[in-house]
């Protein structure tokens, strides 16, 4: 968001659990992109804060379906970020802005000279990769235990076909680029498809900005892009040492994922409306990424 819209989300969330009994005498923004997420503080209360106005499941309709996934999964004692207890679970409408609250975890990192834990608001720290995989399995097995309509990873994919093929949603992507980028979602689409893995609801992108280090364990965050597919799917957004200690995964399908993750990322960080933190750098840095990973793994 642009820092006049972020001073208006922020407003409209602190407006918001002050009107349901939380006390907020301060905000910080820990996180902005096209939605932001705000420390209330001394509630400590995490607020997710998204103009009504976004489209593609960002805006009231995904927070909306984030918020039930977070509501299933509660149940299930599955290993994620849980919503504020304080308050009816929901999405709440204010000044244009949907708006839901969640418990805030203070950060857990390692103590390096004693080996204890401690808690450093603003910091985190790698999981051991074993943690990390095993949370994931729990967060699997509390999925398959919920019946939720989700899409399917096939319907991300032709998004993301179509914003590559299209060079008014991605005009800044040069010619040679955009080859690069959609010759890879084409023919790691068709090879995956021959493969016939299990299927189930996933996060969708359970990468390590989406999971945290808390006195409870990891816990994931960001539920809304939740998915079916293969298992494999999650995993390619995790780092090669996580996955490789997954029970059971294809980690040659892992890695095919891998390179359809790069390519997808890398269409949406140079589609023109994309508001990600940095994203002239990210826009760089995804297309280094994905060369690299076709270096790595090939086309199979």
């Amino acid at each position: 968001m642009e820092p006049s819209e972020v001073r208006r989300a922020v407003e409209a969330a602190g407006a918001t659990a002050s009107a349901l009994g939380l006390q907020v005498g301060d905000a910080v923004v820990v996180h902005n992109s096209d939605r932001i997420a705000v420390r209330l503080i001394p509630c400590d209360v995490l607020a997710r804060v998204a103009p009504l106005s976004l489209h593609d499941g960002q805006g009231q309709a995904g927070m909306e379906f984030e918020a039930e996934v977070a509501r299933r999964l509660a149940e299930t004692d599955s290993p994620i970020g849980e919503l504020e207890p304080r308050v009816e679970p929901g999405v709440y409408l204010r000044d244009a802005f949907a708006i839901t609250l969640w418990t805030y975890y203070e950060p857990v990192v390692a103590d390096r000279q004693g080996g204890t834990a401690h808690e450093q608001p603003g910091m985190s720290t790698d999981l051991a990769p074993a943690d990390y995989a095993h949370a994931l399995v729990r967060l699997h097995a509390g999925l398959r235990k919920i019946d939720l309509a989700a899409p399917h990873i096939t319907a991300r994919i032709a998004g993301w076909a179509e914003g590559v093929g299209d060079p008014e949603q991605t005009p800044e992507l040069r010619d040679r680029d955009r080859e690069l980028v959609s010759d890879t979602l084409s023919r790691v689409s068709a090879a995956i498809s021959r493969w016939g893995s299990g299927e189930q609801l996933m996060h969708g992108e359970p990468h390590p900005a989406n999971v945290l280090s808390t006195r409870r364990g990891p816990l994931f965050i960001d539920l809304g892009t939740c998915q079916r597919g293969p298992v494999e799917y999650d995993l390619a957004y995790v780092p090669d040492e996580v996955a490789e200690h997954y029970p059971g995964a294809n980690q040659d399908l892992v890695h095919q994922f891998r390179l359809l993750m790069w390519a997808g990322v890398t269409t949406m960080r140079w589609n023109r409306n994309d508001q990600y933190p940095n994203r002239d750098y990210w826009r760089i840095e995804t297309l280094n990424q994905l060369r690299a990973a076709l270096d790595r793994y090939g086309l199979d």
